[in-house]
């Protein structure tokens, strides 16, 4: 099922003088259950404005994080097979917990070229460590998969990793409580284990999390690096996209998309705190957005 106004995708190529053809007009497919991959998508937003999404927010099956991992490998499977069906070059697996069900140890098998959210963060924060010991905090899904420890492992075995599950910090984020003293008092004692730890350099392994950037770097001091997930997952689609040549390379004249399994009312609503300035993407006359988008239930689909 395909768009018949999408532009025709032509890879970006070099004529025999040297001139450079167009690039790649087809659209980024971003994913996540729901909103907090919108910090993904405004990254990406900044960082290559040529280029046009199409994002889907799997509200009605979300949050992935307390669900079976298999269950959400099967869901993710759908989506991208779905985005692949649009025309997608490249899709974003805008989820920590999907990214590890199905992207990371043992990946789906997919028609479109994915990227996820674990390895982007992982080779950053290995590189920035000064004394090998790196804090995670994510969703409980996403710690119990042990993604971050296993691609960590790959990339610098004698490197320290302390995991640490902050599911609060999802609602935290979605209800705007950014400040207060009850969520200061909740995330000092969430973090506790990871500054008595000594780590220096935090992965913030879930894409709501960067929302809480203050009151996390307030916790855990001045010395200890926040690492997010979001941005460096859009640094790595910039370059995949320029070293394949598959980025766009004008402005296209033609609108974001967004696509929601459940409603559009509460998704538009909460798109205020996660796009922030980008949330004209969002609207009329910046963005295209529908619901109801009907995908299989995984076999083993609920908690």
């Amino acid at each position: 099922m395909r768009d018949n106004d999408r532009p025709t995708p032509t890879a970006r190529s070099t004529a025999a003088d040297g001139t450079p053809q167009p690039g790649d007009v087809r659209p980024i497919g971003v994913f996540d259950s729901g909103v907090g991959g919108l910090t993904v998508a405004r990254a990406l937003m900044d960082l290559l404005p040529d280029e046009r999404l199409t994002y889907v927010g799997d509200t009605a099956w979300g949050p992935y994080g307390p669900r079976p991992l298999d269950a959400v490998r099967e869901r993710a499977r759908s989506i991208v097979d779905w985005l692949a069906s649009q025309d997608a070059k490249l899709v974003v697996a805008a989820c920590n917990t999907a990214t590890a069900a199905a992207f990371s140890q043992d990946p789906i098998a997919t028609t479109v070229p994915v990227e996820g959210v674990v390895t982007p963060a992982v080779r950053t924060a290995v590189r920035a460590t000064r004394t090998g010991e790196i804090g995670v905090i994510g969703t409980v899904g996403t710690i119990r998969s042990r993604a971050y420890e296993q691609a960590v492992a790959a990339a610098s075995p004698e490197v320290r990793v302390h995991a640490r599950a902050c599911p609060d910090f999802v609602d935290f984020a979605e209800r705007g409580r950014t400040t207060d003293p009850g969520v200061r008092a909740a995330a000092t004692e969430a973090l506790a284990p990871l500054r008595d730890a000594g780590v220096d350099t935090l992965i913030l392994g879930c894409t709501h999390y960067p929302l809480l950037t203050g009151v996390i770097g307030h916790v855990m001091g001045p010395d200890v690096l926040l690492v997010s997930s979001a941005e460096e997952t859009a640094r790595r689609v910039f370059g995949r996209l320029v070293d394949e040549g598959l980025d766009a390379r004008a402005p296209q004249h033609v609108p974001h998309r967004f696509v929601v399994s459940g409603d559009g009312a509460v998704f538009r609503g909460l798109a205020s705190r996660f796009l922030g300035p980008r949330l004209a993407d969002v609207g009329d006359a910046a963005a295209v957005m529908t619901t109801g988008l009907q995908l299989p239930e995984p076999v083993g689909g609920t908690a």
